[in-house]
């Protein structure tokens, strides 16, 4: 592998994205340039913290920049449509949907934008760096409270980068507990199994959680990104949830020891702090009648609800948006973020939702991922095992007991997180818009250039916000995403985009419910899924439901509750099997196609967001492909295959 060629004597210490360490607090400023021995790196304190900072310096940014503005993962799963792929020519999404990939250019692997993509020879770059510094910060001579920590945090950043390869690339990994020896004999390099690589993650966590001087929460400005016990037990919760879900447990029932370990984590995030967001805690900006959270959505028998429904749903809007930003401190605002990138999700002001100016959409929200919400009472819209009735996701399979769903009105009497996450016909939105409306623009018609509310059409033949799939600054199915995108953002009034959350306590509960369930503890399942549901006021799960079937609803939630966070791209895949494939899921895309009728009314129909099937659903798009030379390079070494099926 391309780590295997860096000498051990020498390695550059980069240029990196803060200033030059002042402090021994300041672990992730720049390091000092040039070619120094490690002998020398770990004689200097500053050196040595400078060194720790090329173990970050390979963190991957989630959000925006995979290419363009597109969502990366959100995008090549089920839960969007990037509108970039009928535009251009060599995006990642666009080779993906035609299936031009293979081992010698995967686009997941090979395009590098941002920091992103090139996973393969990155990671292991970074996991041999975290292995020299485990390895000599042993014998190094400063603060030995600094070098406890500092050891620590190469632990957990060696298990994040394992399991960065092991999410992307699905195959047991050579583990180094030492940087290798490239003098040496690597003849005898075994593969070991997914479930071996993954106890490896676990030993790593298990350094950083039994040590004293690693604390639990980030609570100074002058340390944040910097790596945390806590993200060593969220790590520790996907791992093991990953290894025992079908297609990576090899025919063996990890259940139980991932019900153990998710469990043990969970219990440990909350006795030290950690909780669901809860309340609205800056309610001038997001209770506000500027946010327009679900106004006019709430009728029917739940009008009593109302004025809850919508608080719920702008809490769940404050706290994806994460404005302001508040989780360095002892007693923070935001309780249930982890662990966050560093960097901001772009700018969203422009990008991503509402575009305006002619900026460019990125991604645009499924009729899928729509279908997913449920209506208030608790009741899917589709039958969630089997949701359409046929290949194309046009003839929806609807829920019999579900009768609040007006397939003509589809968009009343939805879960909050609905009204949180996504811009629908008839929504609206009160930012600073850059065009006078035309009469073709009927509910906004007439109105200057400015700081106003717009009702948000989406239909065909909308002037500025209908749908367009030859355009790529509107809707390509009909929707916009509104998770992260700050409620007033615009056209001169710039607000940067949320920090990405790496891990969330949501997800952990969530991991824990579908270990619980994996493990036969259906009733510690269905309440670990019912304190997601409640917390936006949603109705309990139903009980006695069968293993199965609890499975399925779990499975649906985490849909829902993680919506647009990119973990659906990996969750559909580790939850086939071997030999499966992702033509339920991944295959075709649906859209809504809205028409506006004279009296003012609409019409909703569902189609295809293009007339042909995406490529990239079969069995060999379970796992990106491992670099041809690399593979090859394995294979010399070893005499053992390495390559991902298929490739």
């Amino acid at each position: 592998m391309k780590n295997f060629d860096y000498k051990v004597r020498f390695i550059f210490l980069f240029s990196f994205l803060i200033i030059l360490m002042s402090s021994c607090s300041d672990i992730l400023d720049q390091a000092p340039e040039g070619k120094l021995s490690m002998d020398e790196i770990f004689s200097d304190e500053e050196k040595i913290g400078a060194f720790l900072n090329t173990c970050y310096s390979n963190i991957g940014q989630k959000g925006h920049y995979y290419y363009l503005w597109s969502r990366g993962p959100v995008d090549w799963s089920d839960d969007a449509w990037d509108a970039e792929a009928v535009i251009t020519n060599n995006g990642v999404s666009t080779r993906l949907y035609r299936g031009e990939a293979s081992a010698a250019s995967h686009p997941i692997d090979a395009i590098e934008r941002e920091g992103l993509g090139n996973y393969w020879n990155k990671y292991w770059t970074s996991i041999r760096y975290c292995s020299q510094f485990i390895q000599y910060i042993e014998e190094a001579d400063i603060n030995p409270v600094n070098a406890i920590r500092w050891k620590a945090e190469a632990h957990v950043l060696r298990a994040y980068y394992y399991m960065e390869l092991l999410q992307w690339f699905g195959t047991g990994l050579p583990i180094q507990h030492e940087p290798f020896d490239i003098t040496g004999d690597l003849t005898g390099l075994e593969k070991p199994s997914y479930y071996e690589t993954v106890k490896f993650i676990i030993e790593d966590c298990d350094a950083a959680l039994n040590n004293d001087y690693l604390p639990w929460r980030i609570t100074l400005n002058s340390e944040v990104f910097r790596v945390t016990k806590a993200v060593a037990a969220a790590l520790k919760s996907r791992a093991i949830l990953f290894a025992a879900s079908p297609l990576y447990n090899e025919g063996e029932d990890h259940w139980n020891e991932a019900y153990e370990i998710n469990k043990a984590s969970l219990d440990a995030l909350k006795s030290n702090g950690y909780e669901l967001y809860n309340q609205i805690n800056f309610p001038a900006t997001f209770f506000s009648k500027e946010t327009h959270i679900a106004e006019n959505v709430y009728t029917g028998d739940y009008l009593s609800r109302e004025d809850e429904l919508r608080r719920y749903a702008a809490m769940i809007y404050e706290f994806h948006t994460n404005y302001p930003n508040n989780i360095y401190d002892t007693n923070p605002v935001d309780k249930e973020t982890i662990w966050q990138d560093y960097r901001h999700d772009g700018p969203v002001h422009l990008h991503g939702a509402l575009p305006q100016g002619g900026a460019i959409v990125g991604s645009c929200p499924t009729q899928e991922i729509v279908d997913a919400f449920e209506t208030i009472d608790g009741q899917p819209i589709l039958n969630i095992a089997n949701p359409y009735n046929d290949e194309n996701h046009l003839v929806p399979n609807y829920n019999e007991n579900n009768f609040l769903y007006n397939e003509q009105d589809p968009y009343k009497n939805r879960d909050p997180r609905f009204y949180a996450d996504i811009y629908f016909n008839g929504t609206y939105r009160k930012t600073q818009w850059p065009f006078q409306e035309s009469p073709s623009a009927y509910e906004n018609y007439p109105a200057n250039a400015g700081y106003r509310s717009r009702y948000i059409g989406t239909y065909i033949g909308e002037p500025n916000t209908g749908r367009d799939n030859n355009s790529r600054n509107r809707t390509h199915t009909g929707y916009y995403i509104r998770k992260f995108v700050h409620p007033t953002s615009g056209v001169g009034r710039v607000v940067a985009g949320p920090n990405t959350k790496h891990f969330r306590l949501g997800e952990i509960i969530l991991n824990f419910a579908e270990a619980a369930a994996g493990n036969n503890k259906l009733d510690e399942a269905r309440l670990a899924v019912n304190e997601i549901r409640n917390r936006v006021g949603m109705p309990d799960l139903p009980t006695g439901l069968s293993k199965e079937e609890l499975i399925i609803r779990i499975r649906h939630e985490r849909r829902i509750e993680l919506a647009f966070e990119t973990h659906r791209y990996f969750d559909v895949r580790r939850w086939s099997t071997p030999d499966g494939d992702l033509s339920k899921t991944d295959k075709w895309l649906s859209a809504i196609r809205i028409t506006r009728k004279s009296d003012g009314s609409f019409n909703y129909e569902r189609d295809n967001v293009v007339p042909i099937p995406r490529e990239c659903y079969t069995n060999k798009y379970l796992r990106v492909a491992i670099p041809l030379a690399e593979a090859n390079r394995l294979a010399q070494l070893t005499g053992e295959d390495w390559q991902n099926p298929g490739w």
